[in-house]
């Protein structure tokens, strides 16, 4: 075994090795910071170079780009608040924060080291994976990954801040968005609507960009201010060195918990860098638990560390039983068997030498992606001082380009522009984000292992299996703690700090707080739960379960949510909202999205983006003509070469001309 894992490692003293291992690096680097595409589209662009290479330099061209994609989308989500992809909405909950107290350099050298260190540590768990993953991994059974699913949903409780129950309802809200579509159990389709974009269920970039990423930009472009609102990115790259040494353990940490999430399936990058989000707000002092979300460290440190590791994770089952465990593995899978190298247990005895290309592909390429970061961050770091209504016109673009990209259906865009509301209102109604988008990742895995356990097992057979037991109670004990602490100190959280804002900020969010729309959203909230639960009266019963069970928690939590809310709202008076301030100005905001998409509906990508962002940085950012031009013609430019190097869809319209198609 060392002795092949020494030969991998001299194979990249080849310079055409280290090429290899160059070119993927940047396209992963490339294809983080462009939300929306991620490992998938990285590993996709080069799978075609696989054909006309040996298959050592395959392997370190795609692990290169596949092991740096979670580092470079970072940049993005410290800098505008924008994820390059959805496991970057957490690093964005503090990083973005810190960029806009001035210490975006701070935040971004800290991410970088901690992704260096997880890609680093994730090699490593592979390499000793080897010898032990294979019997661990086979007595994890359906019974623990439906506790697994459940436990990293109940972590909404963890990030709610201030208000479990409206967590909570987040999380149950995601839950049953990642109901619609097929059913996991039955041949029914829910909460589908007629529509057959709808089926195949709801595509998690559209999802997350429009939760985080479009409603970010409403927000934003009402403040008409820099992203940091201030003068330089700080000088904070020692500070982050700092941080990273001083948080060592949550480096451990999370990457312990990406590698896990990693070799579970189904489970993946977003669940896994939330599972480190999470266990580092449990593992805190309860007086530092709300420092999460305005800027603190270890915010960043282990979700940036866990998100390098799970990639890592993924080949474990991949390599070993030919389980892909994400979709890049899976085209990592499909370029073996082009080489006629089929995974399983027999890929340690017979191509030892690949396994280790591979470990020390990942080590390397989190090493160099890391070093080039550094490079190319200072001066995208300028970002954060310009104007946000003229990043926004070239976001909107791009952002509904990345979600058009898997389901290449145009509802799922209209989708995105209702979750973008969505986002926007939980943003200032106080309910977090980050459960939402838990709740929906974890959906699908949630009811496929259930129905795997009861199948499987009798009820009093798997529940007292010893993981699911132990897992029980790491579900339970925290809750609990979290409603016997609540209770005790309601009257001093309630004059201390606003409930449930996890990320949310501003004077409108602090006002907002205080008014009528909490309420009002929990009331939209109870009537959602209550039409998707007599619509589930139409489902076959194995289909209807999880729905019922989902609507019927969240109709619950909902009306209790609004009681309380009213009750305390006439007892110290509701705060008016101010329509003609930040909300206005918010309200116009998406009303220019909505004239965006329908350009795009009428005449195709192109051809809007050529009319409204020129409209856009006219009457909202108030530019001159002349950057106008240029910055128009670039982005056109931009659009232009992805769709023909890279094969990128654009979404077309009734009208658009075949040339543009």
């Amino acid at each position: 075994m060392l002795d092949a894992a020494l030969s991998a490692l001299g194979g990249f003293l080849d310079p055409s090795m280290l090429l290899m291992l160059l070119c993927g690096v940047l396209a992963g680097l490339v294809m983080g910071i462009i939300p929306g595409l991620g490992g998938t589209g990285a590993v996709a662009v080069l799978l075609p170079f696989v054909f006309i290479v040996e298959p050592q330099q395959a392997l370190a061209l795609i692990i290169g780009a596949v092991a740096v994609v979670h580092t470079s989308d970072t940049i993005t989500a410290v800098l505008i608040g924008v994820p390059g992809s959805a496991s970057a909405t957490v690093t964005l909950l503090d990083g973005h924060e810190m960029a806009k107290q001035g210490q975006a350099a701070r935040a971004l050298s800290l991410a970088f080291l901690s992704s260096m260190a997880g890609g680093i540590l994730g090699a490593i768990g592979l390499t000793l994976s080897i010898p032990i993953a294979r019997p661990l991994v086979l007595e994890f059974g359906a019974p623990e990954l439906f506790m697994l699913t459940v436990l990293g949903i109940s972590l909404t409780a963890l990030l709610s801040r201030g208000n479990i129950l409206r967590g909570l309802i987040a999380g149950t809200l995601g839950v049953l968005l990642g109901q619609v579509g097929a059913a996991s159990a039955a041949a029914d389709y829910r909460y589908t609507f007629g529509q057959l974009f709808l089926n195949e269920g709801l595509d998690l970039v559209a999802v997350a960009l429009g939760i985080f990423g479009l409603a970010e930009i409403i927000h934003l472009v009402a403040k008409r201010t820099a992203v940091s609102g201030v003068s330089g990115i700080g000088g904070g790259w020692r500070a982050g060195v700092r941080d990273f040494v001083r948080n060592w353990t949550q480096v451990i940490r999370g990457a312990l918990i990406g590698i896990w999430a990693g070799v579970l399936p189904g489970v993946g990058a977003t669940a896994g860098t939330w599972m480190a989000y999470g266990q580092a707000v449990a593992s805190s002092k309860r007086k530092d638990k709300k420092k999460f979300g305005r800027g603190d460290p270890r915010g960043i440190v282990a979700p940036e560390s866990a998100n390098n590791s799970v990639e890592s994770g993924d080949m474990i089952p991949t390599l070993l039983f030919g389980i892909p465990g994400g979709a890049p593995a899976a085209l990592l899978m499909g370029a073996l068997l082009v080489y006629g190298v089929e995974p399983g247990p027999r890929l340690i005895t017979d191509h030892l030498d690949l396994i280790y290309v591979i470990v020390w592909s990942f080590a390397l390429a989190s090493v160099l992606g890391a070093v080039l970061c550094f490079g190319i961050s200072k001066p995208l770091a300028k970002l954060a001082n310009v104007r946000f209504p003229i990043l926004a016109a070239g976001l909107i673009v791009i952002m509904f380009v990345s979600a058009y990209q898997e389901p290449q259906q145009f509802g799922v865009l209209q989708v995105m522009l209702i979750l973008a509301v969505v986002g926007w209102l939980m943003k200032l109604g106080g309910f977090p984000r980050a459960p939402f988008l838990i709740g929906f990742v974890l959906s699908q895995p949630m009811e496929r292992y259930y129905f795997q356990t009861v199948e499987l097992y009798q009820t009093t057979e798997w529940i007292r299996r010893p993981a699911v037991l132990v897992m029980a109670g790491i579900l339970i004990i925290p809750l609990l703690l979290a409603l016997f602490r609540k209770v005790r100190s309601s009257k001093e959280s309630s004059s201390a700090d606003p409930e449930g804002a996890d990320d949310e900020e501003g004077p409108a969010a602090a006002e907002l707080e205080r008014s009528w729309l909490p309420p009002a959203m929990c009331g939209a909230f109870a009537a959602l739960f209550g039409a998707a639960l007599l619509m589930s009266a139409s489902f076959s019963p194995d289909a209807a379960l999880i729905p019922r069970v989902v609507c019927t928690v969240g109709l619950v939590m909902s009306l209790v949510t609004l009681a309380v809310g009213v009750r305390a709202l006439r007892r110290d008076g509701a705060q008016p909202i101010d329509w003609r301030g930040e909300v206005g100005v918010a309200v116009v905001s998406f009303g220019w999205i909505v004239l965006f998409l329908v350009f795009v509906g009428v005449a195709g990508t192109m051809l809007a983006a050529t009319v409204f962002v020129p409209l856009f940085l006219w009457r909202v950012a108030r530019w001159e003509w002349w950057k106008i031009a240029i910055y128009t013609a670039v982005l056109l430019a931009l659009l232009w070469t992805l769709r023909s190097a890279v094969d990128l869809a654009l979404p077309v319209g009734y009208f658009t001309p075949e040339v543009l198609q």
